[in-house]
């Protein structure tokens, strides 16, 4: 009788409400969910799996995609215009000094005139080269050039104005699309653009005269527009590369930022 007495204590003691209980496959998990945010993503301290970043192929994330190429393609040619370096590298690879017979400083200086005209910053409204004269025809030419460039420093600054207020409205609703199709986009473009001007640079330069100006006056005659010696060709050959660089950095860029703030949902799931 003692003994039966003994035994029911016992197993009331192992089975009864104040039993411990055994450590399961779930209570790990759950002592593992709630440890502390610093060793995990704050979602997953909570419980909760990253959430999936926003659709790619939407209409706002097109335009501002779009919004963003420009952006980019007009910043790297406004680098370019003035990385004044570039041409200052061909005055002494090009050995402009004999054929034309003016000092380096020279050369220099009727090119920064012809830079400062370009610029919206110097507002310099009247082209006039230290050493050289210039026909009429030169004279529209370059007024048609300098159209060109200040419309490309006025869509830099607009542009970037309107692709960083769209991702400040986008980034916060994890909404990255955008940055996926603009580093898209702009490596699309550099590739087709590269490789025309590498294959056939005479034509592609051809082609870009004929597409940008409705007039053959930027076929310069050097008794009347003797700037043109001091402009070779491959010194624009030299700025298109550079251009196409920027946009290949501008490519990697928004590429990594989408990389980037999409790696903690791509840990989870893959």
């Amino acid at each position: 009788m003692g003994n039966r007495r003994k035994y029911e204590e016992e197993d009331y003691r192992r089975n009864g409400p104040k039993a411990p209980t055994r450590k399961t496959a779930g209570n790990g998990q759950r002592k593992r969910k709630n440890a502390p945010p610093g060793r995990q993503g704050r979602a997953e301290a909570f419980g909760q799996a990253p959430r999936r970043p926003g659709r790619v192929f939407t209409l706002s994330n097109i335009l501002v995609a779009i919004v963003g190429f420009f952006f980019i393609l007009s910043l790297s040619v406004v680098l370019v215009l003035n990385l004044r370096t570039i041409y200052y590298f061909d005055i002494r690879s090009q050995q402009l000094e004999r054929q034309t017979g003016l000092s380096e400083d020279q050369i220099r200086e009727n090119y920064d005139a012809l830079i400062d005209y370009n610029l919206i910053t110097k507002r310099v409204k009247t082209l006039e080269f230290p050493d050289f004269p210039m026909s009429e025809y030169g004279k529209i030419h370059f007024a048609e050039v300098k159209r060109i460039f200040v419309f490309f420093q006025y869509l830099c600054v607009f542009s970037g104005i309107i692709m960083l207020v769209s991702l400040f409205k986008k980034l916060p609703k994890k909404d990255y699309g955008s940055l996926k199709l603009m580093s898209i986009l702009t490596a699309v473009v550099p590739v087709v653009l590269g490789v025309l001007a590498a294959t056939n640079w005479n034509a592609f330069f051809i082609r870009f005269h004929e597409l940008f100006f409705d007039n053959n006056y930027w076929i310069f005659d050097p008794n009347t527009d003797p700037v043109i010696r001091i402009l070779p060709d491959v010194f624009f050959f030299h700025c298109a590369a550079v251009i196409l660089l920027f946009l290949a950095v501008g490519c990697i860029l928004s590429g990594a930022f989408y990389r980037l703030a999409t790696r903690k949902y791509r840990r989870a799931h893959y």
